[in-house]
């Protein structure tokens, strides 16, 4: 786990090394950069696997170079797949390399130097691919299996290849300078590193952020800074000027929505059950201490409820848990006390000091890349955690998957309450969400808004559709995991999200949505899979809670309250 940034293209492809330094706070192990010819790369390291060797930026004798930030939880099996490869590292980040070069090596004949001047600009006539460049990368991507954001530079094509793991679990942005550079960074702040970036505000992705309540597509709240998608291979290459151009875009994943007509939970529990404790395994993958972020929740709670049994798949320590609440008669920290002694997990808990929140507001707009205020206990949490470990286990994603926002049971008001909004802001962009974003908006081809419109009363039909599109367009990786993430990054602990792995999200497709939500009734099908486990019945069948306001329900009020007359 690190931070990353790149330059390509323009006239000083330099200042990566500037932008990583930014991010410092991702990868407190050091600051490493490259720079070759057309573009340059830094890389501030979290070290969790290979923790002697794997610095990056990290190149091959192929002549491709590569920042990842995040892990390839099957890089054993894929290490063990390929032959003749000159490995350098025992860690996870080569296997791209390897596999980018067992794969592409095949491809059509390269643009090789001679067909560049001194200065790195591709001449006029000069052989590319035609088509769509990023569809080549498709097959050797997919074996990834992990979390990832990352740029790959291939000095023989003169490419640049950014990619984002299915979900967008881990971050990866970008934008275009008036010089000609692209900027890409894990996080947007890195931008200010270099001297052609300055930010401003992107009033269009405000208005459906304050709406729908989350940022949409690939928004952020930036002008001119796009997300690369989730599942997304993007290639850039130079034009006859030396600027960084867009030359394909490919999508190398997609989900499989499509439900069983009927789930037994005699039948089909155990399953679901199998592929949750198959993700946890896997993400136990580690050099480094792991621990479990336990809420007292029924999402993190069965992570917790799982724990051993992963571990000893994973040939690996069981995991500790870590808790904190506004003081220790609060229900979720009751909670979280009753599954550590259930379980007999070790369990370290912690309770929030009067003034923290106010003294973590000046740090949560900078470190978040957002406005949310209900997170405001993530910061204290993950800085207790990381005095310990490096990796953290959330319950993240459960919410989406199986149905457990208090809005699926109402989803007609639901719908009202966003017209509303977008209605009564008179924001001119408003109409276009519901009628069609156009091209000048940013619509398009790597644009930050990939759906035509956002129409309301398209998206909160049903119960699948609404999920379906929470899942693609924002709730999930442009709000929960983003904010998980930047908090998380500021004290350098990594947060790994079981309930997204392949597996588990899979067998969650293929669930009814009245095994989602039923009546008051939601997580019904994941409930009965939490029942075969030793959690407590209490826990099992505990309604959902609203995590911030659950938290620190009277220190969120106060500040609420103190900051409504200003805003």
């Amino acid at each position: 786990m690190c931070g990353i940034t790149a330059v390509f293209g323009g006239n000083h492809p330099g200042f990566a090394s500037e932008m990583a330094s930014i991010l410092l706070h991702r990868g407190p192990d050091g600051v490493r950069s490259s720079e070759f010819d057309v573009c340059s790369f830094g890389h501030s390291r979290l070290s969790i696997v290979d923790l002697a060797g794997s610095d990056q930026p990290i190149s091959s004798e192929s002549g491709t170079h590569l920042v990842q930030n995040g892990e390839i939880y099957n890089y054993i099996d894929i290490r063990s797949s390929i032959t003749g490869f000159p490995w350098r590292t025992k860690g996870d980040a080569e296997t791209i390399l390897a596999l980018h070069q067992a794969y592409i090596d095949t491809e059509p004949k390269p643009i090789t130097r001679s067909h560049l001047r001194p200065d790195g600009v591709r001449l006029s006539g000069d052989p590319i691919v035609e088509g769509n460049p990023a569809t080549r990368h498709i097959e050797w991507v997919r074996r990834l299996d992990g979390i990832w954001g990352f740029a790959l530079f291939d000095e023989k094509r003169m490419e640049m290849i950014l990619c984002r793991d299915p979900l967008g679990v881990k971050p990866l942005v970008r934008t275009s300078t008036q010089g000609g550079e692209l900027l890409v960074a894990s996080e947007v702040k890195a931008l200010r590193g270099h001297p052609n970036y300055s930010p401003s505000l992107d009033e269009n992705a405000m208005l459906a952020r304050l709406a729908f309540e989350y940022p949409l597509d690939d928004t952020t709240l930036f002008a001119g800074v796009t997300q690369v998608a989730p599942g997304t291979i993007e290639t850039w290459q130079l034009d006859e000027n030396g600027n960084a151009s867009l030359t394909g875009v490919a999508s190398y994943t997609s989900e499989d929505f499509r439900s069983q007509e009927k789930w037994d939970p005699s039948l089909h529990a155990q399953d679901l059950l199998d592929s949750l404790c198959t993700s946890i395994s896997d993400r136990l993958m580690s050099d480094v201490p792991l621990g479990i972020i336990l809420s007292g929740g029924l999402d993190s709670s069965l992570v917790a409820g799982l724990a051993h049994r992963a571990a000893d798949l994973a040939g690996q320590p069981v995991p500790e848990c870590w808790t904190i609440a506004e003081d220790e008669d609060n229900p979720d920290f009751v909670a979280a006390l009753e599954v550590a002694s259930a379980l007999d997990l070790g369990h370290h808990t912690s309770t929030l000091e009067e003034d923290s929140f106010w003294k973590t507001l000046p740090a949560l707009g900078w470190h978040g890349e957002d406005l949310d205020v209900s997170v405001m206990f993530f910061q204290p949490l993950f800085e207790n955690m990381s005095k310990h470990v490096t990796v953290g286990l959330c319950g993240q994603g459960a919410d989406e998957l199986h149905g457990g926002y208090p809005r699926y049971r109402d989803l007609a008001g639901h719908c009202n309450l966003i017209q509303a909004r977008l209605r009564h802001s008179r924001h001119r962009f408003a109409d276009s969400l519901i009628s069609g974003i156009s091209k000048e908006d940013g619509r398009g081809r790597g644009g930050a808004w990939r759906r035509n419109n956002h129409d309301p009363t398209e998206i909160y039909q049903d119960l699948d559709s609404t999920l379906k599109y929470e899942v693609e367009h924002g709730q999930l990786t442009n709000f929960q995991l983003r904010l998980v993430d930047r908090h998380s990054m500021a004290h350098g602990l990594e947060v790994r999200v079981p309930f997204l792995g392949a597996s588990h999200r899979a067998a969650s497709w293929k669930i009814p949505a009245d095994w989602k939500v039923r009546g008051a009734q939601e997580k019904l099908a994941l409930r009965a899979a939490a029942d075969l486990t030793n959690l407590p019945k209490s826990i099992v069948h505990r309604p959902k809670m609203p995590a911030g306001t659950a938290t620190s329900p009277t220190l969120l009020s106060q500040v609420i309250e103190e900051l409504t007359p200003h805003a």
